[in-house]
């Protein structure tokens, strides 16, 4: 596939060095979750700047920028997300993270650097009748930000009719996108398994109930439920994340733990995977006999774009990358978004825009080796600014 030049405002695109400087800032200065004080500072400061009236402390560091222009009362919400990932970078670049154990391995650096970069596009121009509501978001990894903002009134005391967010995808070549109406993604909960059993000696289990034995058998069996009872057509994931048990080689444990990352593409497949889960596992657990104690934690459903508000989002991403660059449909991947939850609430798409190939860019998000593009900061918020310039026009003369 390819493309033509993007077409992007002179003004982002001279700015476009300087904002790629303010995301290795951030780079380089990782917060985890909800905790993210110094980039919501800094965020609040260049918003202050451009004259934006600013409202913190949304959600606990979420921060909300109000822009208002003409006489219009519609308006429009775009959002970014601010955390890092509790992981140690190995990339060697120049902005490598200076906190160890840190690190902005899914790009949210580069997209609160490309919604700062619409944002001050948007104050310079104010070519839109409306108003605009910039979104900064804590805690996406965690997946309690969206929540913990919308619980503190986000919608209430900053009304959006529609809100649109994106993320990088690498894999996919820089100057594409994807805009896909309905589902996107997939739901995301985590399952915590405690297999409770009666330690020993290693050289005489029969005295013991070995918790890990049915951890061990519980692994193997859990495969089965997406092999065998998930629709082909359908797409499920079971991974174990986490497993914690044991001091010593030749100590039975008492107890065994498991952590599970599980997906689905659907509410229906959700359920499902959510009652085969508990059967195996306390199968599992009874054929090993010992105990176990199961924590399910819905954390997020899937991404569900609204049928307007893709095309409104389709258009103005054309409009910047080409038609010929912007596909409707994609491989389904089951990866989860907090952003789903503030589609819940109100209408709205979630895009992506292709993140490159190579050695950092190319490399899987959550990744000790990845790093956001660079050139995805103008090319983004280009596409933001059309959306709002075209969610909100100027009435004709």
């Amino acid at each position: 596939m390819t493309t033509n030049a993007p077409k992007i405002p002179q003004a982002i695109v001279d700015s476009a060095a300087r904002f790629a400087e303010l995301r290795h800032r951030i780079h380089a200065e990782p917060e985890l979750g909800g905790q993210v004080p110094q980039t919501a500072e800094l965020v609040v400061g260049l918003l202050r700047q451009w004259g934006y009236e600013v409202h913190t402390g949304v959600g606990g560091h979420g921060v909300v920028a109000r822009l208002k222009a003409g006489s219009s009362t519609r308006s429009i919400g775009l959002r970014a997300d601010m955390d890092a990932l509790p992981m140690q970078e190995k990339t060697g670049l120049p902005y490598e993270s200076r906190i160890p154990g840190r690190m902005h391995a899914c790009g949210h650096d580069g997209h609160t650097a490309t919604l700062l970069a619409t944002a001050e596009y948007l104050a310079a121009t104010r070519n839109f009748d409306g108003t605009v509501n910039l979104i900064f978001q804590p805690d996406e990894e965690g997946m309690t930000g969206a929540v913990a903002m919308m619980d503190d009134g986000l919608f209430d005391r900053f009304p959006c009719d529609a809100i649109f967010a994106y993320h990088n995808a690498p894999g996919l070549p820089v100057g594409h996108a994807l805009v896909q109406q309905g589902s996107m993604g997939g739901s995301s909960d985590r399952v915590t398994l405690l297999f409770r059993g009666r330690g020993g000696h290693g050289a005489m289990p029969e005295r013991a109930a070995d918790p890990t034995l049915a951890l061990a058998s519980t692994v193997v069996a859990l495969q089965g439920i997406v092999a065998r009872n998930v629709p082909p057509a359908d797409s499920a994931v079971i991974s174990v994340g986490r497993i914690e048990s044991g001091s010593t080689y030749n100590i039975i444990p008492n107890d065994a733990t498991m952590v599970l990352s599980v997906r689905a593409s659907s509410e229906e497949v959700r359920k499902l995977l959510q009652t085969r889960i508990r059967e195996v596992v306390q199968h599992q657990a009874a054929s090993c006999g010992v105990e176990v104690d199961i924590r399910y934690e819905a954390l997020v459903p899937s991404i569900n774009n609204s049928a307007e508000e893709t095309e409104i989002a389709r258009k103005a991403v054309a409009g910047v990358l080409g038609a010929q660059a912007v596909l409707s449909s994609h491989p389904r991947h089951l990866g989860s978004e907090d952003f789903a939850w503030m589609l819940e609430k109100r209408p709205g798409c979630y895009f992506i825009l292709g993140n490159g190939t190579g050695q950092w860019v190319g490399c899987s998000v959550h990744n000790q080796g990845y790093d956001f593009n660079d050139a995805l900061i103008p090319m983004g918020a280009a596409c933001f600014a059309q959306l709002v310039e075209q969610y909100l026009p100027l009435a004709k003369a």
